[in-house]
């Protein structure tokens, strides 16, 4: 049996992860002295009201390795092979925490993936891993097709402003931008792990149709991409993006995810984030 174990920055909501038997990790937020949970002791309304009201950008913490352990003593004792599905290491310390927790399983069969991307790709990458689990597929093979799929990720997001994402340490190459961050309406994307500039509009209604632009082109066709829509407390808009880009590529509204993005994301990214995710052809 493979045990799938993900972490709350897939924006999968911990309701359904647990309807899915996924080992559902949380991510810690810290606001001044006070540490929340983000699975069970703050959501995102509540997480979207603090962050704007406080004076100084929380912190977060990538969870303790303690958090592993009971999971890994459960099913690795078992002969499972446990699948940990992690955000990219270059952003989060997620990685680094479930392999320091795998050191006291040596016999075990942990297999920890850093795929290189957060949010809804990351979500997607979960959400896939569970049905081949549930076909009965292998774990080698689950893995390498997992890896295989993460390199072919791809992410737009545009922000209100990159000064969440310049105070976390997060922005990657797009710290060219910060001098202008007045000026302009940047479209990110993850390069490496890291948030990149891709291009740059002088308004976000410019941006938005660039990025519409910028996804129809490289979306695969005739082939499931796996297109999800992400964000930070704009759920119409991100219900209206999912729409027009359905009509676009010829897919039924019911199969584009929209995931509200986790405090832990949101931390950097900012309230009003927007964002896609897909996989290139492969």
């Amino acid at each position: 049996m493979i045990k799938i174990v993900a972490d709350t920055t897939s924006g999968i909501p911990p309701k359904k992860a647990q309807e899915l038997d996924i080992a559902y990790i949380p991510q810690i937020i810290i606001f001044g002295d006070e540490a929340y949970r983000d699975d069970t002791e703050i959501d995102n309304v509540t997480f979207l009201q603090k962050l704007r009201a406080s004076p100084v950008l929380p912190k977060t913490a990538a969870p303790q390795p303690s958090l592993y352990a009971p999971i890994y003593q459960e099913f690795g004792q078992k002969g499972n092979t446990i699948v940990v599905i992690c955000p990219s290491a270059e952003v989060s310390g997620t990685v680094r925490s479930a392999t320091i927790a795998a050191q006291d399983f040596p016999e075990a069969d942990i297999r920890i993936l850093d795929t290189r991307t957060i949010g809804a790709g990351l979500a997607s990458l979960v959400l896939q891993a569970v049905e081949w689990a549930n076909q009965g597929m292998g774990a080698d093979e689950l893995v390498e097709k997992l890896m295989e799929m993460s390199t072919r990720q791809k992410v737009y997001f545009l922000v209100d402003t990159l000064e969440y994402l310049h105070k976390g340490g997060r922005i990657g190459g797009a710290q060219k931008l910060v001098g202008g961050i007045l000026q302009v309406k940047p479209i990110l994307t993850l390069k490496n792990g890291r948030a990149e500039a891709a291009e740059s509009q002088r308004t976000k209604q410019r941006a938005l149709a660039r990025l519409k632009e910028l996804v129809i082109t490289d979306y695969p066709k005739n082939q499931n991409g796996y297109l999800s829509i992400m964000h930070g407390g704009v759920e119409e808009e991100a219900i209206a993006l999912a729409k027009d880009l359905g009509t676009q590529l010829n897919i039924k509204p019911e199969d584009i995810p929209v995931y509200f993005l986790p405090p832990a994301i949101l931390v950097h990214a900012g309230p009003g984030v927007l964002g896609v995710s897909f996989f290139m052809k492969q």
